[in-house]
């Protein structure tokens, strides 16, 4: 079966090469000039299976109303004249309610774990190199209020089978000596030995690779659209190429994997996404001394922010802007990124002022679950709306879809869409 896959971030590329592993003619459409050029690019480098907690939970509404009128606070809301983003807020409140917020966890956790799973199978078989490190997550805590807080939640996600629970300042700085500098000054920290971190730049790109030598064809520099149907099934995509030349292409199956953009190109057949994008940032920074800096990955819970090792550089990524599919980089959200980093490290452990920024449009839905499946058009399958988790969970969504666009069913406890 010939299958044209939309998207060449990470679940677009996971997704054809387990397509082309179960023997199926694939061929890949971006805009961009190659894989993982857009959302994929500069994220926080973290695998957080752990971290599988939605932002739609009980108490949140009300915490998001205290962070509206701060510019550096780690959400920013600004509100438009967009239907689409509205619709998402009233359904993101709806989520907040606990059997919502339960119930989207243990989906989360799920596909988290069979992502993870696919990360150690991918690694084994094909031996790609993405500055992958199996050191866990901690997660810095500042208040005893906060603490309590963590240990509730580390005692939610181990009843679904999460090692994750709370450690002493010592403990947390005989796991990273390089937090020795702040840790008087938190109450704890959480720890979850499990999780992993790396390169989702690296990644992609050499898993597409992979992909093109096991015959996978990527058409770059290729705008995407409207997607074209005829009855119940799409007939063809529509696109633009580099060249300015239009063209229709043809297949027997199609999958929706453009991240933010997802609900654009769905809308061209009637079919509406509940899926917003929120704008990260992110600094990576070189270091200079390698004791000084961090080996483990770290989450800094009150500033909603992640740093993690990659090589000789320091990842560090957060705040989310729900402001449309903008991705002007805002110099206080930066700066706040910056400063942060900086509180927590020696002086000298990393060159600051050579930081470079960046910024992406996480693809969310109002629970945080992806929407993995097949639409309600026979050949339309979707794989979109990760959020923050897309390169936590992104080789096990598309190792499931490719599983059911095959006929076959996914090893997993989760409820793929049927729009």
């Amino acid at each position: 079966m010939k299958v044209v896959v939309l998207g060449a971030g990470v679940v677009g590329i996971s997704t054809a090469w387990f397509l082309a592993q179960q023997g199926h003619e694939v061929e890949v459409v971006d805009r961009a000039s190659g894989a993982a050029r857009e959302t994929s690019f500069a994220n926080g480098g973290q695998i957080s299976v752990s971290q599988s907690e939605p932002w739609a939970q009980p108490g949140a509404p009300l915490q998001i109303l205290k962070w509206l009128f701060s510019g550096d606070s780690p959400l920013l809301f600004r509100p438009r004249l967009d239907p689409a983003q509205w619709w998402w807020m009233l359904q993101f409140v709806s989520e907040c309610r606990s059997v919502r917020f339960r119930h989207n966890m243990r989906q989360m956790v799920a596909l988290g774990q069979y992502s993870r799973e696919t990360f150690a199978l991918l690694r084994r078989e094909l031996g790609i190199d993405y500055q992958h490190l199996a050191r866990g997550i901690v997660t810095l805590v500042a208040t005893e209020r906060e603490l309590d807080h963590a240990a509730s939640s580390c005692k939610l996600i181990q009843t679904f089978g999460i090692n994750k629970r709370v450690i002493s300042r010592e403990e947390l700085v005989g796991i990273e000596p390089a937090l020795a500098p702040i840790a008087p000054r938190l109450a704890g920290a959480t720890w979850c030995p499990d999780d992993e971190s790396g390169d989702v730049h690296r990644f992609t790109c050499q898993l597409a690779l992979k992909a093109e030598q096991a015959g996978v064809v990527f058409r770059f520099n290729t705008r995407v659209n409207a997607l074209d149907r005829v009855g119940d099934k799409i007939h063809s995509v529509s696109v633009t190429g580099a060249d300015g030349a239009y063209d229709r292409l043809r297949a027997d199956a199609y999958v929706l994997a453009l991240g933010s953009f997802s609900p654009q190109i769905a809308r061209t057949v009637g079919l509406h996404l509940p899926v917003y994008p929120t704008k990260g940032y992110s600094a990576t920074i070189p270091v200079l001394n390698q004791q000084a800096a961090p080996q483990v990955s770290i989450t800094d819970e009150a500033h909603k922010i992640v740093l993690s090792r990659l090589g000789n550089q320091l990842r560090v990524a957060g705040t989310a802007e729900l402001a449309g599919h903008s991705h002007t980089l805002n110099v206080q959200r930066c700066d706040a990124l910056l400063h942060r980093a900086r509180q927590l490290f020696a002086d000298d452990c990393c060159d600051w002022a050579q930081a470079r920024f960046w910024s992406g449009l996480r693809p969310a839905t109002p629970g945080n679950v992806p929407l993995i499946g097949r639409s309600r058009y026979a050949n339309l399958y979707l794989n979109t709306g990760h959020g923050t988790l897309g390169f936590t969970e992104g080789p096990g969504s598309g190792r499931a879809l490719a599983e059911i666009i095959s006929g076959n069913s996914a090893p997993i406890d989760f409820e793929f869409v049927g729009m």
